[in-house]
């Protein structure tokens, strides 16, 4: 079944359909809202409120554009409001706008994907929701600063902050999973750096 013709059987009241749309993009919304909310039952629980959103609005769909991208817009705002909640943006945000220096990045990793959403969650709120705004959702300064009520310089500073950080534990990161190149195979392999 295509995506347009479970949001057709949604609007006309199929429960069904309703999981059917709801299993089909549950994970990948899930993963969106972790990236901003760092419990999973605050993540879950903006997923919950944003599917109830997303089927209120169905009607309301143009099917213009991607439709995951439409879902995934709610989510995002759900996220937000939820951190907004939990989390104080105006505590993490730092008015200031001046430059930080940023490390150049490491071409090649030895950390997983799952190591960096782990890395990109221990940022502070407001650098990893501009970072997720920004890097990952593909909003422009001045759409961040009207979501998070903020100028348009202060994303752009939060931004490069959440890069120079990010590098910085990237770079730390990678240092403590690169093996030494003193430590004997024995060893490597007790410590599990083999």
């Amino acid at each position: 079944m295509t995506d347009a013709d479970l949001i057709a059987a949604c609007c006309q009241g199929s429960g069904r359909a309703q999981k059917l749309l709801y299993e089909r993009f549950a994970g990948m919304m899930l993963g969106v809202c972790l990236r901003y909310l760092r419990r999973r039952e605050d993540a879950e629980e903006a997923l919950l409120s944003g599917f109830t959103k997303m089927f209120r609005a169905l009607s309301q769909y143009r099917h213009e554009g991607s439709f995951e991208g439409w879902i995934r817009r709610i989510m995002v705002n759900e996220a937000l409001g939820m951190l907004r909640r939990k989390e104080p943006l105006h505590m993490a945000i730092d008015d200031l706008t001046y430059d930080v220096p940023a490390t150049a990045a490491e071409a090649e990793s030895q950390l997983n994907a799952a190591d960096l959403m782990g890395l990109l969650a221990e940022l502070p709120a407001g650098y990893r929701t501009v970072f997720n705004l920004y890097a990952l959702e593909g909003y422009t300064h001045p759409e961040i600063g009207e979501l998070l009520g903020i100028s348009e310089g202060t994303s752009k500073s939060q931004l490069s902050k959440a890069r120079a950080m990010l590098q910085r534990r990237l770079i730390a990161a990678n240092q403590t999973a690169t093996p030494s190149s003193n430590a004997s195979p024995k060893e490597l392999y007790a410590t599990g750096r083999y």
